[in-house]
Formats: structure tokens, C-alpha cells, sequence
């Protein structure tokens, strides 16, 4: 994806709005997160203003004007929207055609249909992997919970056996995998390619979310062996419906974005020549706009027309899946400006000074800040959005592979260890019917090593390509 630069959206470029010292900058780094975390946590403040006033306490920390303070907050947040609010967007009303249509149903249904035994953790981790593409985490578990719940009641499971690899599933497709705003915004941050990242992170993904779905599932059966709560079955959207769209082209729609981004990577590396008549094609039907607005446009008849929705139905279809992304949209629009705000104080340039008298490597420090911000924070997006502001002007010397690295290193230690500062611990301890430590032995563990196996395959690829 194509960064949007700030000096796009202003007449002149953007000078750095304070020459603090290291020492002031570092502390003011500090300070500016710390108001965020504190706000977040203690005063339970919305993410959205948490962000604006701890990127213009960062601005006052680091003794710039806040007019200037203000105007950095504002330009970052433009360009963050206007980079990936389009495409969250159009994420989210594929979900949701994907959920109404019953087209989920359909996979779900197919799959399980196929599978039996020992088969099913991984059946389970294949639906969540195909669901979690296209759909937000939240929205994801709560289309796979009632699935998840009565496969383990038909089926004599145990909920652990069958619940932790549909979780590793979508976990690893929210951390990894563009179009999930995380991964989006930390490309655009950086810079990075996102049909190599998207190529990268699904190389990342498959022995990340086989370790920590199926393999470590044997284990969390053990630890916690709980029946599956019946009260917690809610109705599932096909069964309104008197019909539903077909396996195949729901597959199909699904799985049309991802090929049109990766078939632009793939071309991109073939051919090497911008004016190539075949390479300027796919550079239009591959961006991530153009690709993710085609999968809307054919799910409205692959999915929509073949469930019998009437143009009513599918208007409002499409106009409720915009309504629950409006909080998602500040949050990372926010994000972008205390990122803009970290650059424009000149953190960048001090972590760039500083990092380069340390033996760390740039995608273990992504790592090890994003692992930091989400422990304090408990938001898997404020930590990748915070981080990739961080760590933005280390890409400036990267490849292509790396800058993409980078970006999944910091995907990868923005879902470490969740407990009880995340909206998504709880939203899996209340449907499970979990303890507080049964939670964390569980799914507490289960994001951690996705963090740690992700990142550690991260570095590994750093080293061979």
C-alpha cells in the first residue's frame, strides 16, 4: 500500500514541531503513553480520547507549541483515515454479507459435515481461518461460538479441544493478516508492501496457528475441562433464511481479494517494470481498494441474491455493518495521529540514534515495544498502531521483505499475553463460561504463544530472505 505521506495533506511539508533532547523526548515518550494507558485502564476513558489526549500530552511534554501539537494530531488522523478507513469499511460490509447470508453457515456446516475424530481441531481451525479473512475478531467469535459450542456438546468434546483452535484461527487473522486494520495500519505506517506482507504473513501464519490452535489444545483440554454452557447457544442467521448460497462461491467471494492482492505481489516481482502494460493491470485490480470493493460487488450476488435478499434487504445489510465500525475508525484514525505526533516530536529519529549503537535487532525491538503497549494497554490495535509510529523510520533502509517482516513482528507482540485490560479476555471468558484463571490458562496462553511463535518465525525468515 502506498503510505499517505502528511505533506499530501498540507501545503507545506511538515517540520519537526520540537528540537527536544533525547532525555526530554524519551521522557515525554513515556509520559504520552503512560496518560494513555492510565486512562484506558483506570478511568476506563473510550480508546479514541485516551489517544487525543495522550498525543498532545506527549506534544506538551516535549515542550512543542500545542497549536503545532494539534495540527500533527490532525494530519496523521487525516491520513490514517484516508488510507485505511475505505478499506475497513468494505471489510466490514463483506462480513457482514458473509454472516447474513448464512454464507458462514454454509462453510462452517460443509466442513463439519467432512470431519470427524481427531480431525475436528482442525477442521475447527480451518473455518476460523477462512471466517476470520474478512471479518473483525469480535464479530468473528461471535458468529464461531455457537458453532463452537455445539459441535463440542454433539460431539462429546471436550469445549477446550474444540474452542482454542477456532480462537488461535481468528487471533492469527486479526495480528497477521491484511485487511485487519492492525496489520493495515502498521503497512501504511512503515511504508511495506502489502501483497508481500500479506504473502509473508500467511507463510507466518499457517505454523503459528497450527502450534497454538490444534497441538496446543490437547494441552488447554487438560488444564480446563468444562462442558460446553448451553445458555450461551444463541440462533444462528441461516435459519432465518429459507435458503443459502453454495460452498463453492462462497469460497470463492471470500477468498477473491486475497488472490487479486497476491496475484499484484507475484506480478510485481515477475515482471519489475512499472510500465509494463500487464504490471500497470494488476497495480489497479490488485490494490487493496479496488480488490476488496470487487469482493462486495460479486458477495452482493453470490451471497446476497443467492440468500434471496430483496435491494431493501442488502441496503440495510450494508448500511448496519457500518454502524459498529464507527468506534474502530476513531480508534485507529486516533491511532494515526499520535503516531504522526511521535514523528513530528522526532522520537523516530531518536530511536534511529539511539538503536544503532545496540546489537538488538530493528524486528525484535518492533516486537519487544509492541508487546510492551499491549501488556499496558490491552488492545491489540493500539499496540500495533503506537509501536509502528515508533519504529516507522527503521524501515526507511529496509527491503521490501523486511519492511514487511517488520510489520508482522509487530502484529505478532501486539498479541501477547491478553488478561483482564482486553475487551477480548472477557469476551471469551463469558461465552466459554470461564473462571478468571481458567481464561488465563487458556486463551491468556493461547495469544501468547501465537506472540512468541510469530515472532520468532519472523526472525528466522529476517534471516533467509
Amino acid at each position: 500500500m502506498t503510505r499517505l505521506s502528511v505533506e499530501m495533506l498540507a501545503a507545506d511539508p511538515v517540520e519537526p514541531i520540537t528540537s527536544a533532547g533525547h532525555a526530554q523526548l524519551g521522557i515525554a515518550v513515556l509520559a504520552g503513553i503512560a496518560v494513555i494507558v492510565l486512562l484506558i485502564t483506570k478511568f476506563k476513558l473510550h480508546a479514541f480520547l485516551a489517544l487525543t489526549i495522550g498525543s498532545l500530552a506527549l506534544g506538551a511534554f516535549a515542550g512543542a507549541p500545542l497549536d503545532k501539537a494539534i495540527t500533527s494530531f490532525s494530519a496523521g488522523l487525516g491520513s490514517t483515515v484516508a488510507g485505511v478507513g475505505v478499506l475497513i469499511a468494505l471489510g466490514a460490509i463483506l462480513g457482514k454479507l458473509l454472516a447474513d447470508s448464512g454464507g458462514a453457515d454454509q462453510i462452517v456446516d460443509t466442513i463439519l459435515a467432512k470431519a470427524g475424530g481427531r480431525s475436528m481441531p482442525w477442521a475447527m481451525v480451518l473455518i476460523a481461518s477462512v471466517i476470520g479473512l474478512p471479518l473483525f475478531f469480535e464479530v468473528g467469535i461471535v458468529l464461531l461460538i455457537p458453532v463452537v459450542l455445539m459441535v463440542a456438546k454433539r460431539g462429546n468434546y471436550s469445549l477446550m479441544r474444540i474452542g482454542i483452535p477456532a480462537l488461535a484461527g481468528l487471533s492469527v487473522m486479526h495480528g497477521l493478516i491484511p485487511p485487519h486494520p492492525g496489520p493495515l495500519v502498521a503497512i501504511d505506517a512503515v511504508g511495506a508492501n502489502l501483497g508481500v506482507t500479506l504473502a509473508l504473513g500467511i507463510l507466518v501464519a499457517v505454523p503459528t496457528v497450527i502450534i497454538a490452535g490444534p497441538v496446543f489444545s490437547k494441552y488447554a483440554a487438560r488444564w480446563v475441562d468444562v462442558p460446553a454452557p448451553e445458555k450461551m447457544i444463541p440462533q444462528r442467521a441461516s435459519e432465518d433464511l429459507e435458503k443459502r448460497p453454495g460452498f463453492g462461491a462462497t469460497i470463492a467471494t471470500v477468498m477473491l481479494p486475497v488472490v487479486l492482492m497476491l496475484a499484484k505481489a507475484l506480478v510485481d516481482i515477475v515482471i519489475d517494470d512499472p510500465t509494463h502494460m500487464v504490471q500497470r493491470v494488476f497495480d489497479v485490480i490488485g490494490s487493496p481498494l479496488i480488490a476488496l470493493l470487487a469482493a462486495v460487488l460479486v458477495a452482493m450476488f453470490t451471497l446476497g441474491r443467492a440468500a434471496g435478499f430483496t435491494k431493501g434487504r442488502m441496503s440495510s445489510t450494508v448500511e448496519k455493518s457500518l454502524a459498529p465500525i464507527a468506534g474502530i475508525l476513531l480508534i485507529v484514525g486516533a491511532g494515526g495521529g499520535f503516531k504522526q505526533t511521535l514523528i513530528d516530536c522526532g522520537v523516530g529519529q531518536m530511536i534511529l540514534d539511539i538503536s544503532k549503537d545496540w546489537s538488538i535487532p530493528a524486528l525484535l525491538l518492533a516486537w519487544l515495544i509492541a508487546v510492551a503497549i499491549r501488556l499496558a494497554t490491552g488492545s491489540a490495535t493500539v499496540a500495533t498502531i503506537s509501536a509502528a509510529g515508533l519504529v516507522a523510520p527503521l524501515a526507511a533502509d529496509m527491503s521490501t521483505t523486511h519492511a514487511a517482516l517488520l510489520v508482522l513482528a509487530i502484529g505478532a507482540g501486539s498479541l501477547f499475553f491478553s488478561h483482564v485490560n482486553d475487551a477480548g479476555f472477557w469476551l471469551v471468558k463469558e461465552y466459554f463460561g470461564l473462571s478468571v484463571g481458567q481464561t488465563i490458562k487458556t486463551w491468556s496462553v493461547m495469544e501468547t504463544i501465537i506472540s512468541v511463535v510469530a515472532g520468532g518465525l519472523v526472525l528466522l525468515l529476517s534471516l533467509v530472505i
